[in-house]
């Protein structure tokens, strides 16, 4: 009896079968609220783990360079100290040699960063895919790699040539210079600005005789089987190569994008508290309203021997009902349009600022489940003053009253 008299004070005085107004409001409300904050979580936890996979799948897990830029002695076989300090966690590590160049035609010139690798370098990265061309970089040629933006700033094709300048090649004479010309064999895209719009890759050999490296290295790239306990692996190195040798995970490479992701999510607990203050006023005046509207109601169940238990009861349940259906929309809600931005990249993204070209979002079953109970369990205590009062009222009060 209880539930179905709560579930006739839903309903409007006009039409039986609809919802009243007040009541309408007040889903509407909290479904808006539920589905703003899911969607900014799984936005965050998008961006997230997008902005991790690329990094990881574009970049080695860690890096080992020299203090101040200065190239490793190839001789210290570091390659193979590595192999010896961590060989279960190690899928394989890369030598490189890296620097500043400036790259272009006779009309267009940009600063950009040579570095040479292995030739097999790009079928070990995963996220560097070769859309033009070919991924060739033979032993001694001078072949090179370009980004997809870069080669559009250049307006550069396959097949046509480049002209490499690099100054301050001999590190006792920073005034030595060197000018190259290299054929562009592959355009390669990643997603990601730092690669695409400042990378051009050649074989290490051609690249060490270009800048002059002789017998060094920039540094060693490695892999892991797993990124468990990598501050934990990147601190062994550390303490066992020691200087010149600096060791550093994709994490501190990457610190500045993944202290602004942290950083979004702070203000997360201010928006669930604006939602739950909304949430509170809607419910409150909600019902408060509905007493008005059925303070009748009210009069007569309580002549009729009513108890104020079961008044409180009725629209404690009330206001449950309406937070449950305003959860459960707002749960809808958010999946929908999230299943939509996903699908149909309905909002896109400058990938040279945001790192990528589109908003993931991350539909998380724990993310919505944690949203619902807490809004529920808020209704649920913001039910009860209203309920109070209304179960206070006296009969006598609602004579005068009516």
């Amino acid at each position: 009896m209880i539930i179905f008299i709560a579930n006739r004070f839903l309903k409007s005085r006009k039409n039986s079968s609809g919802f009243s107004i007040f009541s309408l409001i007040a889903i509407l409300g909290i479904a808006v609220g539920v589905a703003s904050l899911i969607i900014a979580i799984n936005v965050l936890d998008g961006f997230d783990l997008t902005i991790r996979e690329k990094v990881e799948n574009l970049d080695s897990h860690i890096q080992i360079v020299g203090f101040s830029d200065l190239p490793i002695n190839e001789k210290d076989s570091t390659d193979n100290r590595v192999k010896e300090l961590i060989p279960n966690q190690l899928v394989h590590i890369d030598k490189y040699v890296s620097r500043l160049v400036i790259a272009g035609t006779k009309e267009i010139k940009e600063g950009v960063q040579l570095k040479g690798v292995g030739a097999d370098y790009f079928r070990k990265k995963e996220g560097l895919k070769i859309i033009e061309g070919e991924r060739n970089l033979r032993d001694n040629a001078n072949f090179l790699l370009v980004g997809k933006t870069l080669a559009n700033k250049l307006r550069v094709k396959i097949d046509e040539e480049i002209a490499i300048y690099s100054v301050g090649n001999n590190q006792y004479d920073i005034f030595s210079s060197n000018i190259e010309k290299m054929r562009v064999t592959g355009i390669f895209e990643s997603g990601m600005a730092k690669f695409d719009d400042a990378y051009i890759y050649t074989n290490i050999d051609s690249a060490k005789m270009f800048l002059m490296f002789n017998e060094q290295v920039s540094g060693y790239e490695i892999k892991l089987k797993s990124l468990n306990n990598i501050d934990s692996i990147v601190n062994h190195l550390q303490n066992n190569l020691r200087y010149p040798n600096y060791v550093k995970s994709v994490f501190d490479s990457y610190k500045h994008i993944f202290n602004w992701i942290e950083l979004q999510k702070k203000p997360i607990p201010l928006i669930l508290g604006l939602i739950i203050l909304v949430a509170v006023f809607n419910i409150i005046s909600t019902l408060l309203m509905i007493i008005l509207e059925k303070i009748n109601s009210v009069g007569v169940l309580r002549s009729l021997g009513a108890k104020q238990y079961q008044i409180i009861i009725i629209f404690l349940l009330h206001g449950i009902t309406i937070g449950a259906i305003g959860v459960l929309f707002g749960n809808f809600l958010a999946v929908g349009l999230s299943y939509l931005q996903n699908h149909y990249d309905i909002i896109t993204l400058p990938g040279t600022v945001y790192f990528i070209s589109k908003v993931p979002l991350i539909i998380n079953l724990s993310t919505n489940i944690l949203v619902s109970i807490i809004t529920l369990a808020l209704v649920l205590v913001v039910s009860i003053i209203p309920s109070i009062i209304a179960a206070r009222i006296s009969p006598l009060f609602i004579i005068r009253f009516k």
